[in-house]
């Protein structure tokens, strides 16, 4: 988990495109052959692709600078010279690209989708050979193009995760337990508070449906304003479908914690609130008679409230059922 890298930087150039040729025609018989050099190849293009395989940008931190290859010269005989590789980035949905000094959004992979292309810089083209250069006055021209150069860029590149269903809540809300016991996902839980330090993501099925669900890192009072673990990720749940706001029924005040959450969303993003939503009492085995559910209910009458436990199957099967209909 230690892996997860959801913001990098680097510089990105393409190829530059390779010269065109100086050449004459050189066969036996023929005294005063014309000129024959062959166009360069066109440089490499930086292109960024989109693979559902991939969970963060950890690969791509392991370089700064990244540069596709170079075009060819020409040739004799009009021979083109051979086009430079394309560098291909891979990147996982969710990603956006912006340009570092004036934080312009270039690109948003912003769809959960599978071989999604951009061509970001488009390689140099190659220089034009001699052959190009004749006319009747000038027959035997010794000029030739050089190849066009590539271009250098700096961005930066953040990744957002995209999910159906984002877990969000205090430390010791109960989110990784929930996604874990609702999925395979492997977030770590503990009795102590931000025990979840890294964004999790979980796949829920049900015969040929599914559903992505994300459990976001523990907010705290101040994280709209930089306070926690959680501010980092905060940007992780503008992308969920639907939000799952759990409140501890074992907390002594359920629903204080629950409007500190939704405060601190407000702050960061106001669309925020405006997505469907799900209010959870989370550990309804620490609430036997009821009583904090019922309040977190009659607190928020505009919402659908539920309880659940991952002590209680039934619980836990409404609540799959519920995130299937969202």
């Amino acid at each position: 988990m230690s892996s997860f890298v959801d913001e990098t930087r680097l510089k990105v150039r393409s190829g530059d495109g390779g010269s065109g040729s100086v050449s004459f025609r050189r066969e036996k018989y023929v005294a005063r052959g014309g000129p024959d050099g062959g166009d360069g190849g066109k440089g490499g293009d930086v292109v960024f692709v989109s693979r559902r395989n991939l969970a963060t940008l950890a690969h791509i931190r392991r370089r700064v600078f990244y540069e596709a290859k170079n075009g060819s010269p020409g040739g004799r005989r009009r021979m083109r010279g051979k086009d430079g590789s394309s560098l291909i980035i891979f990147v996982p949905p969710g990603t956006r690209i912006m340009d570092v000094s004036t934080r312009e959004m270039l690109y948003d992979f912003d769809k959960e989708s599978e071989g999604e292309e951009w061509v970001f810089l488009a390689g140099g083209h190659g220089g034009l050979g001699n052959w190009h250069f004749r006319t009747s006055k000038n027959q035997a021209p010794i000029y030739a193009q050089p190849g066009k150069p590539g271009f250098l860029r700096e961005i930066s590149l953040e990744l957002l995760l995209i999910a159906d269903i984002g877990l969000v809540g205090m430390p010791n809300a109960g989110k990784s337990s929930l996604i874990n016991a609702l999925t395979s996902a492997k977030s770590k839980v503990a009795s102590y508070p931000f025990t979840t330090k890294v964004p999790c993501l979980g796949v829920l099925r049900r015969g040929e449906q599914e559903r992505i669900i994300a459990d976001i890192p523990g907010l705290i009072e101040g994280a709209s304003r930089g306070t926690g673990l959680g501010y980092r990720f905060l940007r992780h749940i503008s992308r969920s479908a639907c939000l799952v706001y759990m409140s501890d029924l074992g907390d002594v005040d359920p629903i204080h914690a629950l409007r500190t959450l939704k405060r601190e969303l407000e702050l960061f993003d106001p669309g925020l609130l405006k997505k469907p939503s799900i209010i959870v009492g989370s550990k309804t085995d620490l609430d036997e008679s009821g009583a904090k559910l019922d309040s977190l209910a009659r607190a928020f009458p505009d919402s659908e409230v539920m309880g659940v436990s991952v002590f209680s199957p039934e619980k836990l099967s409404n609540f799959r059922d519920r995130l299937f209909k969202s």
